[in-house]
C-alpha cells in the first residue's frame, strides 16, 4: 500500500512538472541514505541525469509562468509529463525509501505495471491542470499564470518531497489534490451547462 502512495504521489507531481519528481528522485539516491533507487533507475542519480533534469526543471518553471507561453509549454509536455509519470512511479515505488523496506513486494512478476499507472496517472493530472490554465488565461488574460504555476510547482515539489520522506503525508496531499480535481471539474461542467442554457435562451428570443 505504501508503494502505491508512493508512485501515485510521484506521478501527480509529474502531472504539475514532468521534471521535478525526477530530479528530486535522483538527488535524493545521492544525498539520503535511506534512500536507495532499484537497480534500474539508478541512472536519474548519476551526474549527467541531475543535471539535465535540473535544467530542464528551471526551463519548466520559468516558461510556465510566462502568459501564453505557458500554454504552448502544457502543450509541449502533454507527452512528456506522462512519460515522466510513469518513470517516477516505476522508480519510487520500488526504491527502497525510509518507509518501505521491502519496495519488489507490490510488483514482484509486473515490472510495466507502476508504468503504465504513472502513465495514467500524470497524464489526468496534466489534463486537469492544462485545461484549468487555459480558462484562467481567458478570464484573466494571463495574469493569473504566475499565480498558479508557483502554486502548481509547490504542490509538485511537496507532493514528490513528501511521497519519498514522508509518505503518509503524501496520502494527505493526494486526498486534496483530488478534492482540487472534483471541484474543478465540476465547475466546468457547470459553466458549461449555463453557456448551453444561455445559447438556448438566446435562439429562443431570436
Amino acid at each position: 500500500m505504501i508503494e502505491f502512495v508512493i508512485g501515485t504521489s510521484l506521478a501527480a507531481s509529474a502531472g504539475l512538472n514532468a521534471w521535478m519528481p525526477l530530479f528530486l528522485l535522483g538527488l535524493a539516491d545521492r544525498v539520503v541514505p535511506a534512500v536507495q533507487l532499484p537497480a534500474g533507475w539508478t541512472w536519474l542519480s548519476s551526474d549527467l541525469a541531475l543535471w539535465i533534469l535540473g535544467g530542464l526543471l528551471v526551463l519548466e518553471i520559468v516558461a510556465d509562468k510566462i502568459p501564453a507561453l505557458d500554454s504552448v509549454n502544457d502543450v509541449v509536455q502533454s507527452l512528456l509529463r506522462p512519460a515522466a509519470g510513469g518513470i517516477a512511479f516505476g522508480a519510487g515505488s520500488g526504491a527502497h525509501t525510509i518507509t518501505v523496506d521491502d519496495p519488489s513486494s507490490l510488483f514482484t512478476d509486473n515490472a510495466w505495471v507502476p508504468v503504465v499507472a504513472g502513465v495514467a496517472i500524470a497524464l489526468v493530472v496534466h489534463v486537469v491542470k492544462a485545461t484549468a490554465r487555459v480558462a484562467a488565461n481567458a478570464t484573466t488574460a494571463g495574469l493569473a499564470a504566475p499565480v498558479l504555476s508557483t502554486a502548481e510547482d509547490g504542490a509538485s515539489f511537496a507532493l514528490a518531497a513528501a511521497a519519498i520522506l514522508v509518505p503518509v503525508l503524501a496520502a494527505l496531499l493526494l486526498v486534496g489534490l483530488v478534492v482540487v480535481v472534483v471541484i474543478l471539474l465540476r465547475r466546468r461542467r457547470r459553466r458549461r451547462r449555463e453557456r448551453v442554457a444561455a445559447q438556448a435562451e438566446g435562439r429562443v428570443q431570436t
